[in-house]
């Protein structure tokens, strides 16, 4: 259940994959959803990806929560009010939606379509709840999830970056309790316990998706198709 009181499906918009008419021949982007608790480090892996690993783009998610020191809007995320994210939500622009910690998110609709239908992998930064309902909404989705290598290990790294008062803290480590056990539910799972090694693991499996045999058969078509052309007589 979401803070609110609703199930993630109820509290969110669906939507269906989109088709492209005569993009048989065009790569369909991947869509990577990366989880974790609050404090898992995920934010960290995912800038040495991106800093890493070309061709992938970063959709940036809405929220009401306000700036931590050192964040920029339109950057680490849409700073919004509540009204503007209701406006937003009640016309159906987002893909998912959620109350996490109190504070809105939402992932927009149009930016993920688009990147998808233009050929680009697009990393989604979001909660359990919000990776749950785009599992069930969109497929293929590759889904990851960023476990941290002990609960007192996460309470340290949350205490010590000071961005918290002692009530959010707490909700967030009791959140924190619940959000490690979905792991089970991801395709992948990154256990952060050595940054360097993280984010080396996370980088080999985007790698690892877009080499599949589904994802490259368009590829394939157009090699298999020049060894049927007329072969060139060799004296």
């Amino acid at each position: 259940m979401s803070e609110s009181g609703q199930s993630p499906e109820s509290a969110r918009e669906g939507v269906s994959e989109s088709t492209r008419e005569g993009a048989a021949d065009t790569p369909r982007g991947i869509l990577f959803v990366i989880s974790s608790t609050s404090g898992g480090g995920k934010g960290t892996l995912i800038r040495r990806l991106l800093d890493s690993v070309q061709g992938v783009s970063y959709s940036v998610s809405w929220t009401t929560r306000a700036p931590r020191p050192g964040e920029l809007d339109g950057v680490n995320y849409h700073f919004v009010s509540a009204a503007e994210f209701q406006t937003m939500r009640e016309r159906g622009g987002f893909l998912e939606w959620a109350v996490v910690h109190g504070n809105y998110y939402g992932t927009a609709r149009s930016v993920v379509e688009q990147e998808l239908n233009e050929g680009h992998d697009i990393i989604l930064e979001i909660d359990v709840q919000g990776a749950a309902v785009v599992r069930q909404t969109l497929s293929p989705v590759v889904s990851i999830f960023i476990l941290p290598p002990s609960y007192d290990i996460l309470r340290k790294r949350l205490e010590a970056r000071m961005t918290e008062r002692p009530d959010e803290l707490r909700v967030r480590l009791s959140n924190a309790r619940g959000e490690v056990e979905q792991c089970r539910h991801f395709d992948y799972l990154v256990l952060n316990d050595e940054v360097e090694r993280a984010a080396h693991q996370l980088s080999s499996i985007v790698y690892a998706e877009r080499a599949r045999r589904e994802r490259q058969e368009w590829a394939a078509r157009r090699v298999l198709a020049t060894f049927h052309e007329p072969a060139e007589h060799v004296e």
